[in-house]
Order: C-alpha cells, then structure tokens, then sequence
C-alpha cells in the first residue's frame, strides 16, 4: 500500500496535536502526577496506537497491520528500557519531582525527531545499498551482545563529557529555579541544571535511535509503518513513566528478553540481507537460498519473548528483593535531599513507601537481602530518614 502525502500530512499534524496538547493540558504547569492521572493517559496512549493499527489493518492489508504491531510492540518495549535510563539521569541531577514531566516530554519530542531523522537517513541507505541490510543485523548482535554485559549501576552518572564541557565554558548555577532553563543570580544570567539535564536526555536519545531504528528496519522496510510505530510507541511514554515509577526495577530480566529480540531481529535482517545479496564476494554477488523470517512469526516471537520476561521478572523473588531495596534506597534518598520537593504531601508520600518498605526488608529472608551488595547502606540510610523524620515532627 502506497501511502499518499495527504495522509502523511495527516498522520504528522495529529502527532503534533497529541505533543502540543501534553504540554499545554499536563506539563504547562509543574505538578506531579497522580497514579489515576498516569493510568488513565497511557491507558489513552495505549488505545490510541491500537486503534491506529487496527485502521492499518483494515485499509493496508494483514501484512501492513502486522508490520506495524510488530514495530509497535518492539520500539515500545525499548522505549520503557530507556525510561531505566531516563531515571538515572534525572536522580543524578536531583531534578526536583514537580519539573520531572517537562524533562520527560523534551525528551519524546527529542527522540521523534533524532528518530525522523535515521529513519529517512536509514530508507535511503537501504534503497542505494542492500548490503545496509548486513550492516543494520551486525548493529543489533552487537548491541544484543551488549545487553547482556553485566552493568555497575553506581558507574552510572548524568555528568559525561557534554555535560562537562557545557559547565566548564558556560556559566551554570548551583540550584533549580522552578522549571526554567535561565536564572538570574547576583545580576548575571545563568543556566540552569534543568537545561543541562535535557542536554544528557537528549545526548541518549541519540544513541538510542542507533539501536531502535535498525530493529524496526529489521520488521518492515515500509517507511510510513517505521514512523507511525516508532512516533506511537513514544506516545505517553511520559504518563508510563510515572505509572511504573518504583516498579522499573522490578523487571530484572528485561534487558535478556530485549536481548533476544534485537538478535532475533539481527538474524533476521542478515538473512533478508542473504537472500537479497549482490555483495560479489558473498555466492558471486547472486541472492543466497535461505530462510526469511515472516512477519506473523516475528510477531510470534516478540511477543513471546517480553511475556516470558515480565512473567519471570514478576515472580522471581530475587527480583522482588531487589525491587523492595532499590526502592527504599531512592526513596530514602529523595526524603532525605531536601531539594528533592517542595511538595509536603510528596514528602509524606515518599515516606510511607520507604517505611512500608523497611517492613518488607526487616521481613526478608537473608540470602535474598544480603544478596544485594548494597544491602547495610540502603538500610543505614532508611534510619537517618527516620531520624530526620523525627526531628521534623518534634520541631
């Protein structure tokens, strides 16, 4: 199905709507999101998307419908991988929790547009070059291989080296001033931690598009289906943010399951790149006679495979231990840095999760606790957050 400039047209100025309609009816004004609120939106998100493939299906054919899930479901669990990412860097900038959304949002709309552009650059690449296809399937074994790296999570730090340059020439201040992005101190105009934030989000959405493109490139060559999939599944990726908050760590073995799909999908392109071959010193330049991967069982497969390591995740015990400690650790940081909010009700909301989960980890079993290298830190911070909690109900 070819797809006319009309409904190209259509397709952007409804996205553009959705973006702008986030930030004048959510982000505008700096609050934190109730649970409801995060629900019902990506609820809405989530609809919205499935509702856009089911159009696809009816008007493109099977074949078009299931590329685009496919995609969909693919960009959508790297999306929430990357959310893992976002909160690293948002926890070591100490961005207050009111101005998170508005650093959320810089984000997707950054993302869609690093993403617009690789995916033209990738369509053209791919329509001069077939052996791109080669070079794409090397791209996602290597990342896949990557994945599956054991990573130090403390080695994990917002301050790279754009970062540093940008506080070595440009003047910074040391504190938030709400949302903004400048701030005036002692007469001089300064920058603000915010912009540098969004300068770390957006330097990782680069690199992100680097794996999440070649993936969908791998599911279908259809360059309307690659935009709509990849623009839908950053669609409410914010509200999503905030409705896994506390839940993120939970999933464990998630970076397996993406391991497996980007290979699987690594696999795929280098035997679509076979049977298309012309490389002369690959068969003497002819097609070789493989296997294709079709597009029903990479869906199969997908979704298989992010079942199977949610399931997992969910009940693995050691994934529950982890969660619990993880959580009070941020938690326990977050009431302790008085920056954190100026918000009383989020002060106590964060509260009672950190004591609710001191009963979960008094409770626990040892191997589980002791199992985390960090486990008497995380514990010597929930008692300094008592004891301050104490203070501040006696002064």
């Amino acid at each position: 199905m070819n797809v006319s400039p009309l409904i190209w047209g259509i397709t952007i100025v409804v996205i553009l709507a959705l973006l702008a309609f986030d930030y004048f009816f959510h982000i505008r004004k700096a609050h934190i999101p109730t649970l409801r609120e995060a629900a019902i939106w990506s609820s809405i998100y989530v609809g919205l998307a499935l509702a856009f493939g089911v159009v696809l299906f009816a008007f493109g054919g099977a074949t078009m419908g299931g590329e685009y899930f496919a995609g969909y479901i693919t960009e959508k669990a790297l999306s929430v991988d990357n959310l893992f990412v976002f909160l690293v860097i948002m926890a070591s900038f100490k961005v207050p929790r009111e101005d998170q959304q508005k650093v959320l949002l810089f984000g997707i709309v950054f993302a869609l547009i690093a993403r617009t552009a690789f995916i033209f650059a990738g369509a053209a690449l791919i329509n001069t070059w077939s052996w791109m296809f080669y070079i794409f399937g090397i791209i996602l074994l290597i990342t896949a291989g990557n994945l599956l790296k054991e990573e130090d999570s403390e080695g994990d730090d917002a301050d790279n080296f754009i970062i540093k340059l940008a506080k070595r020439f440009f003047h910074t201040s040391e504190n938030y001033d709400g949302d903004k992005l400048f701030t005036v101190v002692n007469g001089k105009k300064l920058l603000t931690p915010m912009l540098l934030v969004m300068v770390a989000i957006g330097g990782t959405d680069l690199l992100f598009a680097l794996d999440s493109i070649p993936a969908i490139f791998g599911l279908t060559q259809n360059v309307y289906i690659v935009f709509t999939a990849t623009a839908f599944s950053l669609m409410g990726l914010r509200q999503l943010y905030f409705l896994l908050d506390g839940l993120l760590d939970r999933l464990i073995y998630l970076s397996y399951g993406l391991a497996a799909i980007l290979a699987f999908i690594g696999v795929k392109l280098v035997l679509h790149a076979l049977h298309e071959n012309n490389l002369p010193f690959i068969n003497g330049g002819e097609p070789v006679p493989v296997f294709e991967i079709s597009t029903g069982l990479s869906l199969i497969v997908i979704i298989g495979v992010l079942t199977l390591t949610i399931v997992a995740s969910l009940v693995s015990k050691s994934g529950k231990a982890q969660t619990v400690l993880n959580n009070a650790r941020r938690h326990a940081d977050n009431y302790l840095d008085l920056d954190y909010t100026a918000d009383a009700t989020e002060r106590e909301r964060v509260y009672t999760l950190l004591m609710e989960e001191a009963t979960i980890i008094e409770a626990m079993e040892p191997k589980y606790r002791d199992k985390h290298k960090d486990s008497e830190e995380i514990l010597e911070q929930v008692g300094n957050a008592q004891q301050q909690h104490q203070e501040f109900l006696g002064s």
